[in-house]
């Protein structure tokens, strides 16, 4: 319910500029304003309206992983014990300290979080279970799915 309002809240232009921008981060105003048949001026003032409204949270750079040795990614799938308020807020806290981590989400089902880490070989990442992972009290189950390759990866949102 909450999307179509968002959706009918952008027009056309909106949704051709965020397109772009979530292609290349880094176009100037003139070549989106090529890219979506507008002038440059009112391309400017819209997407400081997308900005202001939060509909662009930020602009990114992407690495690439490999090159920067950290191309070994696992997905953690993390059980807390006891699973409460407290201690899903001190994991939530301590997670974000983690620069391994890259992404984090509280899931359904058999575990209560999902962990993006990347790390540099098995090796490190062992150490990272035992050194990282292994301090954290609330911690009770911890299962590792190892990536072997990655087929899709799209950054931003599908519109």
């Amino acid at each position: 319910m909450a999307e179509k309002t968002i959706i009918e809240h952008l027009d056309a232009t909106d949704i051709a500029i965020l397109r772009a921008l979530q292609q290349d981060a880094r176009l100037t105003t003139k070549e989106i304003s090529q890219k979506v048949n507008l002038s440059s001026t009112p391309v400017f003032e819209r997407v400081k309206r997308l900005e202001r409204e939060g509909y662009i949270k930020r602009y990114v750079t992407v690495l690439d992983a490999e090159k920067l040795h950290k191309g070994f990614v696992v997905f953690c799938s993390i059980k807390l014990n006891p699973m409460n308020k407290k201690s899903a807020e001190e994991f939530c806290e301590r997670v974000q300290e983690i620069p391994e981590v890259t992404e984090c989400y509280n899931i359904s089902g058999r575990f209560d979080y999902l962990l993006k880490v990347h790390a540099p070989d098995m090796k490190y990442y062992q150490r990272f279970v035992l050194d990282v992972m292994g301090e954290l009290p609330m911690l009770g189950t911890l299962e590792s799915t190892f990536v072997i390759e990655e087929i899709k990866h799209l950054f931003g949102v599908v519109i």
